[in-house]
């Protein structure tokens, strides 16, 4: 296997660019790959997975590296020289390779992974945290599961297609796809694709949206023609399932804080031919009290640590602070309280998290139902959903009732 300079340089850049920058991954790998148009389909699978690999695996590779924060150009390069040699790679003979210790490399690898922190690669607040929410061998099963690579998922938009017609399609363009039994919306690429330059997507045939995450709309149990109310719809990625469980029919209200969510909710749901969206701004208590009791179904998809997606941002692990944690389990409560007035009597609500801290979770839940607040509610069921258990995020997901 040969290294291609430009294509380590972009690599090179891109890691400097999230750590010392504190830019996002997602961001810097799609501004990387348009970096040239001369790219083939491997060049530009190795520069996205390489970089990937490294954010999730920075603390391991530096420690080998015997780098520290902030990085200099040169600590990058001992990075990816670590890099190439775990992976097998014969390094060639550019400068910044000169004197690569790779006998050391190996038995510094070999001593390190024996210490769960360096062999998840994880910072040590976070693995104590993870410890004390789940136990020592859940934790350990889940971080393991949360740095395998992310399965590429899509969601069948039935407003225009059907899983079987989509299926069909593309593999009509190379595109193999697998249909989980459990997940009747969601066809799993065989192969990672870049299934965006496809018309079947132009055409809004499909969402790419996990599995776990599919399983959020359908727990309302929505109808056609009800008043739905999704709190913190983001970029709509449950709103536009929403609309498709309800086929158009009816009314659904998207609220969020960001301008800039709902304007790529508006985007996408023009492309998915979802027209029965309401959007609206939470510009303070008012927008929530003028709909006190007015909705038959309220989802919170509550902002959460997110610590249920490391696959799939694993450079969030570098980002999150144990402070947030805690200000943004406040958040839940007050969200949670909050919201849940939306619902009308005999109403459902649905509150989801992508984390899987139980003080995230089940506990938010427990502490609304023995609040004043939450006096008027039944706990319905609710799912638990760990990554190394469905091989997809992790989730969850409670379902109440209002008497």
């Amino acid at each position: 296997m040969r290294l291609h300079r430009n294509l380590v340089f972009t690599v090179i850049d891109s890691i400097l660019a999230i750590f010392n920058e504190g830019e996002y991954a997602d961001k810097v790998v799609a501004r990387a790959l348009k970096k040239d148009k001369r790219w083939g389909s491997s060049d530009r699978k190795f520069v996205a997975e390489t970089i990937y690999e490294i954010v999730r695996w920075k603390r391991l590779y530096a420690e080998i590296a015997e780098v520290k924060e902030p990085y200099n150009r040169d600590d990058a390069w001992r990075i990816f020289a670590v890099w190439a040699v775990l992976r097998g790679y014969n390094l060639p003979d550019w400068k910044y390779f000169e004197n690569t210790p790779v006998r050391r490399i190996k038995g510094r690898f070999d001593e390190l992974t024996k210490t769960r922190k360096f062999k998840e690669s994880i910072p040590d607040w976070m693995d104590e945290l993870g410890v004390k929410e789940l136990g020592e061998e859940l934790w350990t099963k889940e971080l393991a599961a949360q740095n395998q690579q992310a399965s590429v998922i899509l969601r069948v938009n039935t407003l225009k297609t059907t899983r079987d017609k989509l299926f069909s399609i593309l593999m009509d363009l190379d595109i193999e796809t697998i249909k989980p039994k459990e997940y009747p919306d969601a066809l799993i690429l065989k192969e990672r694709a870049n299934v965006f330059l496809t018309d079947a997507f132009k055409e809004g045939l499909f969402e790419v949206q996990d599995a776990s995450s599919q399983l959020v709309a359908p727990l309302l149990g929505v109808k056609p023609g009800m008043r739905v109310v999704d709190t913190c719809a983001g970029a709509g990625g449950k709103t536009l399932h929403i609309a498709s469980l309800m086929e158009n029919k009816g009314q659904i209200i998207a609220m969020d804080i960001y301008e800039s969510k709902q304007k790529q909710l508006k985007i996408r749901a023009k492309r998915n031919g979802a027209f029965n969206i309401e959007y609206r701004i939470i510009e303070g208590t008012k927008t929530i009290k003028k709909l006190h009791e007015k909705a038959d179904r309220v989802l919170i998809d509550a902002p959460c640590s997110g610590l249920g997606v490391l696959k799939r941002n694993p450079d969030s692990k570098w980002k999150l602070k144990p402070a947030f944690v805690e200000e943004i389990k406040e958040v839940q409560r007050q969200v949670l309280r909050d919201y849940s007035k939306i619902v009308k009597p005999g109403g459902k609500l649905v509150y989801a998290t992508c984390s899987i801290l139980p003080s995230e979770n089940e506990k938010q839940i427990q502490h609304f139902l023995a609040s004043e607040a939450g006096k008027d509610f039944t706990f319905v069921e609710d799912h638990k959903i760990l990554a190394h258990e469905s091989g997809f995020d992790g989730f969850y997901m409670a379902l109440l009732e209002r008497k």
